[in-house]
């Protein structure tokens, strides 16, 4: 790799509005070039997910739920999926990465109740998302 060039993760689940968008958000304030991508995306990045991030100073506003299928033709150091096993059909990136991993979140969009009940499991799920984003990040971005 050369010298100063970031290292490429993508982070891939079903819909790309919650969790995949929270770990790009977490991986590129850890110095990955990170993108998120789904295999059904869904229309807009989940406001919850951006009203969890923008607490802690990182801003997903901008971004947009978008198709695996725009990241077959590019090469990724890591290749990243974070949806819940046991409910879903975890995507299968068939495109070059050097490392392929999962790492299994619950989909906070699945959350019923009052606002407050909400957005506390959606903080759940970004915490989560958090120590797994510094402990690949500690594993693979500074090797």
């Amino acid at each position: 790799m050369e010298p100063n060039k970031k290292k490429k993760i993508l982070i891939l689940c079903t819909g790309n509005s919650c969790r995949s968008q929270i770990a790009e958000g977490f991986a590129k304030e850890a110095g990955w070039e990170s993108y998120s991508a789904g295999t059904k995306p869904e229309i807009e990045t989940n406001p919850f997910a951006i009203k969890v991030m923008a607490e802690l100073g990182i801003d997903i506003s901008y971004h947009t739920p978008k198709s695996i299928h725009e990241y077959l033709d590019e090469k990724f150091f890591l290749v990243a999926t974070v949806c819940d096993n046991a409910k879903e059909t975890c995507p299968i990136f068939i495109g070059i990465s050097e490392h392929q991993i999962h790492y299994g979140f619950k989909d906070p969009a699945d959350t019923t109740g009052s606002e407050k009940e909400i957005t506390e499991v959606y903080r759940k799920v970004r915490d989560e998302i958090r120590v797994w984003m510094d402990t690949i990040s500690g594993d693979y971005l500074n090797n």
